[in-house]
């Protein structure tokens, strides 16, 4: 039997979800004997977009299929059909696309996508600041990029469960520390950041949210930044060793655990090439908060109601 050959393109290497998502393919790929490559786009769409059509447009062997977490808002619709046109697989990960479904009827080969709920873990994240500030506040949001659909859904899903009381102030970065830092740097070097009143930091990723964390730290003195760095500080990914480490260690107040679907994607794709098996359209994983809801402490902040 032919051994199997999967291309695995990530967005970057410079943030704890990918790489996670990046370990959780070579596991599985060790698990059910398939060979993969990792590629990495670094954030840059038309980078993802040239490294995939070299891919699919040279002569040599191709991979059985390709496994993209997509950046851009378009989710690289034009390597997808040059992809399933060449004979090669195409799993979409962590994102909705309305061109899968033209895929499946036109192609042979294995397309579907796998992804979070992004909704819910925005929900989460507004039922985690319902649980931290009862009597209300101001929180400082540090979105995910204007292009990105899991931000704007995860941003939909946090209006949907967030308590009225609660008012938010966003700003956007890309989903790594050191854009987050740059950006509540930037913000906290303006003259009215001085006078905003923040009851907690809610990012849409945990490394964004210790990049926030740090700029507080570094930007900040005295009494300034004691408060800064006493507000609970909330982000997303939930990665072992980085987001629920931080929140047990107490640099994050809570995170929503996303689980990777890199992992999966190889052990459909494996059953659907070797099992002949046709693989669902769309596979949903379901987020948790982390610690569970009942477990966070409620944080004094100021109350809208009272003035205080």
């Amino acid at each position: 039997m032919k051994r199997l050959n999967f291309l695995v393109s990530l967005m970057t290497d410079d943030n704890d979800y990918q790489q996670e998502q990046a370990n959780d393919a070579e596991q599985a790929a060790r698990r059910h004997g398939v060979d993969i490559q990792v590629i990495y786009a670094q954030n840059d769409a038309i980078t993802q977009s040239q490294q995939l059509l070299k891919v699919i447009q040279s002569q040599g062997p191709h991979p059985d299929a390709i496994i993209v977490e997509p950046l851009g808002s378009a989710a690289l619709p034009q390597a997808a059909r040059a992809a399933s046109a060449a004979g090669i697989g195409w799993v979409v990960l962590n994102r909705d696309v309305d061109y899968i479904g033209e895929l499946r009827r036109t192609y042979k080969v294995p397309c579907f996508g796998i992804t979070a709920d992004h909704e819910e873990v925005g929900r989460i994240q507004g039922r985690q600041l319902a649980a931290l500030l009862p009597n209300g506040g101001t929180v400082l949001q540090i979105q995910g990029p204007s292009e990105s659909l899991a931000a704007k859904q995860r941003l939909a899903g946090m209006y949907e469960t967030k308590p009225a009381n609660i008012d938010v102030k966003s700003m956007k970065a890309h989903w790594t520390e050191e854009s987050s830092y740059k950006v509540v740097s930037s913000w906290l070097r303006l003259s009215t950041s001085q006078k905003a009143q923040m009851d907690a930091i809610v990012a849409q990723d945990d490394s964004m949210a210790i990049g926030a964390r740090k700029a507080f730290q570094d930007h900040t003195t005295g009494a300034a930044r004691d408060h800064w760095l006493s507000l609970p500080f909330l982000g997303c990914d939930g990665v072992p060793k980085t987001g629920q480490s931080w929140v047990r260690s107490g640099l994050l107040a809570a995170t929503v655990v996303i689980p990777p679907q890199s992992g999966k994607a190889i052990e459909i794709l494996v059953n659907a090439c070797r099992g002949g098996l046709v693989p669902p359209e769309r596979t949903l994983m379901a987020p948790s908060s982390f610690p569970h809801l009942e477990q966070l402490p409620a944080h004094k902040a100021r109350s809208h109601a009272s003035g205080k």
